[in-house]
Parts: C-alpha cells; structure tokens; sequence
C-alpha cells in the first residue's frame, strides 16, 4: 500500500477509534507523528486536529483552543473547519467562556440545515445537544440528540445520541431507581464498544440511586466498572466515579473507603476548577470529619466545600444566563435589523411621492410607524424579560425564596454590615425532618407542596431585613440581622411552632415537622462559612436529639425541645 494511502487509512481508523478506545487512538497518533514530515498539508491539518482533540479530551482546555483556533483559520477544507468549530464549542464551554460558546453555537445551527453530509451533520448535532443540556436547555438538547438518530454515519451507533438524550433525561430529574430506558441505552453503548458514554450514563445512575437511598447498588455499579473508567483516562467521569463512590461508602458507614475515594476526586481535580464531584467530594470529607468529632479538619473542609459549591453554582448560573444573553441579543439583532430595513422603506417611499399619491402613501407611511413603534415596544419587552431573567437567577424556582447562591451573597453582605456597625446577627439553619419519606410515600408533587407551604409558614415569621433562602433539598437559611443569642432561639421556636401545625392543616395524614440550628456572632464571628459551620453542628445536635427541636450554639445551649 503506497504510504499516502497507508496513513489516510491511519488517520480514518484513529478518528474512530478516538473515543471508544482512547489508548489506541493516543498509540497510533504517535505512529503518525514519527512520519509526519512524509505526510501532505491536508493530513497533517487532520493529525493536527485529532491532537486539539485529544487536548480537550484530558482537560488541557488552553492548548486546544489555541491549536483548533489556528486550524479554523488555516485549513481550506470546508469540512475540517466545522469539525475544528464543533470541538471548539465544547473547549470554550469547559473554559467558561459561555457567552463565546452559544455564539458559535448559534453560528453553527444556521449551517445544519445546510450540511448534508452525515458526519458532520452528526458531529454538529451532538456538541449542540451536549451544551444546550449543560446549560439547562433539556427539552432542547432531547430535540437535537434525536436529530442524530437520523443521520448516523457509517461506523458510528446510536450510543452517542442515546446518551445526549438520556443524560438530558436524567439532568431534568426524570430518571427514576428501575429506569429501562436508560439501562437499554447504557446496554447499547456496552454492546457498541463505547464505554466513555456507558461508564457516564452509568454515573448517572449511581447518583440516582444514591438519591434514591440505595448506597450498596450504586457502590456496587461503580467498582464493577471502576477498571473500565480508569481504562478510558476521561478525567471527568473518573472524578464522578470517585466522589459518588465516596457518598455510597459513607452512607453505607465505611468511612474509611468514602475517605480514599473522596481524596482521590479531590486530589486528580484541576487546580481553580469547581466541578461537581469536588463539592461532593469535599462535603463528603467534611461529614466524614465531623462524624469523628474532628472539627478543626471538618472546618477546613467545610471551607472549601463552600468554595467549591459556590463555584460550581456560579458556572451553572453562567451557562443558563449566557444561553439567554446570546439568545435574546440573537432576537435583538434580528429585530433591528428588520426595523432598519422599514426606516429605508419608508424613507424610499418618501422621495418617490408624488402629488397625486400622496394622501394614500400618507397612510402606508402611517402603518409603516406604527410597525416601528411596535417593534420599539418589542425591544423595550426584551430589555426587560433581560431584567426578568436575572431576577429569577436570584430565586429559587420551586419556592419563591433566594437560592442557595443568592443567599450567600446576601448573607455576607448582611454580616459586613452588621459587623462594621458593631451589631450582632443570627444564622439559623432548618431542615425538614423525614422528608425523603415524604417523597417515597406520597409522591414528589406532594413533597414540592409541602416545600411551598413549609416555606410560607417560615415567611410568617421571617422580616424585610432577615435573608431568607433554599440551601439545597429540604433546607433552608434565615439570617436575622441585628438578633442575639436568645432572641434567635425565640425566632427559630416561632418558626418551628408554625411548621409542626402544618400536619393539623390541609394533609393531616402527612406529619410536618423540622429541626432547627442557630449560631450568632456573638460566639462564632462575622464569617459566613463558621456560622455556617457551627450552625450546621447544632443542627447535627437537634436531629440527635430526637428532631423537632432548635439547639443553639457550640455546646447546645438554648435546647428548645417540642
């Protein structure tokens, strides 16, 4: 075989092997490069592209976007430049350039319909399907993934597709523990040989499970294919791995492997990075530390779960606002454009009046301003839906109340204050007891009501200036400025006064109740993270206890018990 042809024959088989089969993908990438001055312009565009794709597959983000960067503005092969656009979205989504992202993205989609050929059109759909999911565009990101279903190319499965639908699935929360739909598509990716996609769907399901509270399932589902996902070398699935491995181990109470695990996904995170399983991982170390009564080590891992967590849900916050920037400028731009393109009309309609037309161009010209001040109403609607959508940011969307985020930054806001004025400040923490039973028993719709009407009984107590907010789940936050120790457990006992009569109300037959933890500044400072912590602590106290009570301060004190 003449050596052209062998390395074109080269270059097909590692592009499909890229995925599936990384470690011979990387073996003949290095075959090629040893005869890479033999090799023509238009290969050496297409070896220089598989390396940017390596780069993005082990996380060296900064590399392949300067090398896939240069390949779009060098190649002159109209196919390698979409592909080299296509895996440079999903570098600037990893790089948190989100805004850039859905710019191109938006470029892109206005090539699909115009591409017919099949790779490419597969390649395309499935970096649009994987960032609308990321973003929280689920409806969306299912729509194109099953696009993919009608144009999958020589050599390729329906693995990929299946899995950009069934992650966008389990993303919105519509996975349940005994899911056949998912476990075929995780079946189908087995058979296809592509265990990235496999190994990820069944991360997945092991968070599922977890949720579900079967801990000794989903330890099990991950060891089994632990070997298989170290194998594949994909760094965020293997730091998945790690830390769901380290919740299943510690809910099962073998703190010992959930402390192995949660290091490992701790220790192989990149630096700067606020991933998911690092906030998993860290909080998991946190809990194993205070379950030892080894508080010091438990702040310090407090302390950077809360880095981690407000990270991670400021880069959420960024994709799903970002999505909404470019999609609203997208409708803008189109807007003005038409608005323009009447201007001109009307002003071409204007130097071709004559005398005798002149009282019914009048009336066209009327009609054309009418059009134009609608549209000017359109764009002042835009701005603010714009406005809108930054407000919903804030809040979180089952309850009314600020979200987790939001709380933070309020809160600390809040403290500052209260500190520079020499006034003290309260954090009391509340936690819904029994939920998840709640939720098995009646149903999630019946658990969403009593979150809402949980929360209105809160509200009845909570003041203008208190910052009141959904931490995660079933608890929740009131900091209550310019309050003392006592008048914080007064204010905590009221609330849990009103919560516990729930169960008199509209659902008798469903016990409501919660427990309560209260820390102020006068014992634990003016640093959010340390109320946080001692908060935390005698909230850990009052389920101790027997739940339905407040526990207040470091050592208990102020034990309110129903």
């Amino acid at each position: 075989m003449p050596e052209s042809a062998e390395a074109s024959r080269m270059l097909a088989r590692a592009d499909h092997l890229k995925a599936s089969d990384n470690p011979a993908f990387i073996a003949l990438l290095d075959q090629l490069h040893l005869r890479e001055a033999r090799l023509s312009d238009e290969q050496r565009l297409l070896l220089k592209y598989l390396d940017a794709w390596q780069l993005d597959y082990l996380g060296d983000y900064r590399a392949a976007r300067t090398s896939l960067t240069a390949i779009i503005r060098e190649a002159p092969d109209a196919r390698l430049r979409f592909r080299a656009t296509a895996t440079l979205i999903n570098v600037l989504g990893a790089v948190h350039r989100y805004e850039d992202a859905f710019v191109q993205l938006n470029q892109l989609i206005e090539q699909l319909p115009r591409v017919t050929d099949r790779e490419l059109r597969w390649q395309g759909l499935g970096e649009v399907a994987q960032l609308l999911t990321a973003a929280g565009q689920y409806d969306l990101g299912k729509a194109y993934a099953r696009q993919m279903l009608d144009v999958i190319p020589p050599g390729e499965t329906a693995c990929k597709a299946s899995y950009f639908i069934e992650h966008a699935r389990y993303s919105s929360g519509q996975w349940g523990k005994d899911d056949p739909q998912a476990e075929d598509a995780i079946d189908d990716c087995a058979r296809a040989g592509e265990s990235v996609f496999a190994n990820a769907l069944r991360a997945d399901m092991a968070s599922v499970l977890i949720k579900a509270g079967h801990p000794a399932e989903a330890a099990a589902l991950l060891e089994k294919h632990y070997a298989s996902v170290r194998h594949d070398r994909y760094l965020i699935t293997t730091l998945r791995f790690d830390a769901l491995l380290a919740q299943a181990y510690l809910a099962m109470g073998q703190s010992g492997k959930a402390r192995t695990y949660a290091l490992a996904a701790v220790q192989a995170s990149a630096p700067g990075e606020f991933t998911d399983p690092l906030r998993m991982a860290c909080r998991t170390l946190y809990q194993i530390d205070q379950q030892r009564g080894d508080y010091k080590s438990a702040l310090g891992w407090h302390r950077r779960y809360m880095e981690a967590d407000k990270g991670y849900l400021d880069d959420v916050s960024a994709k799903a606002l970002a999505f909404q920037i470019v999609k609203q400028q997208v409708q803008a731009k189109k807007v003005q454009v038409d608005a323009l393109d009447k201007q001109n009309r009307i002003l071409q309609l204007k130097q071709a009046l004559d005398r005798k037309a002149v009282e019914a161009s009048r009336l066209y010209i009327a009609i054309l301003a009418l059009g134009l001040l609608a549209i000017g109403l359109w764009l002042l609607r835009l701005k603010r839906s714009q406005l809108a959508f930054m407000r919903m940011a804030q809040c979180d969307s089952l309850t009314g109340i600020y979200n987790r985020k939001h709380f933070m930054s309020e809160a600390e806001y809040a403290l500052r204050y209260a500190q520079r004025s020499s006034r003290g400040a309260c954090l009391v923490l509340i936690d819904l007891d029994h939920f998840k039973l709640i939720n098995d028993t009646y149903g999630h719709a019946t658990g969403d009501q009593v979150l809402r009407r949980a929360v209105a009984a809160c509200r009845e107590h909570v003041r203008s200036t208190d910052v009141f907010g959904r931490l995660g789940g079933e608890e929740f936050g009131v900091l209550l400025p310019e309050c003392g120790m006592e008048s914080g457990i007064e204010r905590a006992e009221a609330i849990r006064h009103s919560v516990a009569i729930l169960s008199d109300g509209e659902d008798p037959g469903i016990p409501v109740s919660a427990s309560f933890g209260v820390a102020c500044t006068g014992e634990s400072g003016y640093d959010l993270r340390q109320l946080l912590m001692d908060a935390d602590q005698a909230l850990y106290r009052a389920k101790r206890a027997g739940r339905n009570c407040v526990v207040a301060g470091k050592q208990g004190e102020g034990v309110v018990v129903a």
